[in-house]
């Protein structure tokens, strides 16, 4: 069975094409600058890499061509052959607790939490109505960022805010990237040979988030009622004391809209550094002697530290860390950073192994109390499997 993966964001469009169960790739590829010109995609096939300019105007001038790359590479010879497709959709609420089926009544869901992830729901029920128009004869699946977090106990998704703030508007912690967290669990657990493990994942790209993990359901995680929520990040403040919106409202004569898209888009590892929230820059800042680049990489190593510390005094110990994620994959120095700035726990590097990029590897030594992995994740796969659960 045919299963497409999508990841629509507000400009691009991942995707993934699977022959299921047997979970093979047979193509992928991501359409971006959608909608704001000089628009192209990138395919990759038969482990050949093609890149074409074309013309965007929206997601569904995007699946058109897609279709027409499908056919035309005789990948499927009509629509007809992908029996589904699942979407990668960041915010359900409480009420999505797993993947579902689309229908109108989940569309107006998401409809209703885009308020708590305005950048990210929109985006994908975008890609949902473009899909439903070229691939009119498969069924969509929704594939909840929040679900993977739905485990958590109340104690650690109340806020300690009037309660009424939750029963009334919904405010809570829900977490995000639980796609990407639950495939990192499967993993692991695959690896340690057992189900009943303690585990800690962490997530670290542009966006970032660490999640405990006990006998693979979260009980812990660091992203909260939005995004912008725990570890600093790229672009992202992450924890900070929230009197501080109101003083800077009134010293700089700001809106709440305008703290808000600089919360978003212009703190973390950019509002620190001045130089970029790209963490490559900021490395690239640290060998040339920024002070800044090397403040703001400090922070950065110091936040994700703290919460691998407290997972663990939470998760009563762990069996293993795990770092994913651009920065987790591919961070030789961060990976180095934080293990060392755990090594009260016991943890020990092994220089050798961590000296790698993008590949699944035991990067702690034999006799480090507790095992440190890189494992590169997939979303994607991820969404293919529950969509072929589902149909």
């Amino acid at each position: 069975m045919k299963i497409l993966s999508v990841n629509a964001g507000s400009s691009s469009l991942k995707f993934r094409l699977f022959e299921m169960p047997a979970e093979e790739v047979l193509i992928s590829g991501v359409f971006e600058r959608i909608g704001i010109g000089e628009s192209f995609y990138t395919i990759k096939l038969n482990k050949d890499k093609i890149k074409k300019e074309a013309i965007l105007n929206n997601h569904e001038d995007a699946f058109k061509i897609l279709v027409k790359e499908l056919i035309e590479n005789k990948v499927i010879s009509s629509t007809d052959e992908i029996k589904a497709i699942g979407h990668r959709t960041v915010q359900g609420g409480e009420k999505y607790k797993q993947s579902v089926r689309i229908d109108e009544s989940v569309i107006n869901d998401m409809i209703k939490y885009s308020p708590l992830a305005p950048l990210h729901n929109p985006a994908a029920i975008t890609g949902i109505k473009a899909a439903k128009n070229i691939f009119n004869s498969a069924e969509q699946v929704a594939v909840f960022d929040t679900s993977f977090h739905a485990t958590m106990d109340k104690i650690n998704y109340i806020y300690p805010v009037p309660y009424e703030w939750y029963t009334k508007y919904g405010v809570r912690k829900y977490g995000m990237h639980g796609t990407s967290h639950r495939f990192i669990s499967k993993r692991i657990n695959e690896i340690l040979g057992k189900d009943n493990t303690k585990v800690i994942t962490c997530h670290i790209g542009n966006g970032a988030s660490i999640s405990a993990i006990l006998n693979g359901k979260c009980i812990d995680t660091s992203m909260g009622l939005t995004p912008n929520a725990g570890v600093m990040m790229g672009s992202r403040c992450g924890d900070i004391d929230c009197s501080i919106i109101p003083y800077i409202m009134k010293e700089a004569n700001m809106t709440s809209e305008e703290i808000d898209n600089i919360l978003n888009k212009k703190s973390g590892l950019l509002g620190v550094s001045g130089v970029s929230s790209d963490s490559r820059d900021i490395e690239k800042g640290i060998e040339e002697g920024n002070e800044r680049c090397i403040l703001a990489q400090k922070m950065f190593v110091r936040k994700i530290i703290n919460y691998i510390a407290m997972y663990y005094v939470e998760l009563k110990g762990a069996d293993a860390i795990v770092f994913t994620a651009g920065i987790g994959e591919n961070s030789i120095s961060t990976r180095k950073q934080i293990m060392e700035g755990l090594d009260v726990l016991g943890i020990k590097l092994d220089e050798n192994a961590n000296n790698c990029r993008g590949e699944e590897k035991l990067i702690s030594t034999k006799d480090s109390k507790i095992a440190c992995y890189v494992i590169p994740t997939d979303e994607e796969l991820m969404i293919a499997r529950d969509t072929y659960e589902l149909v």
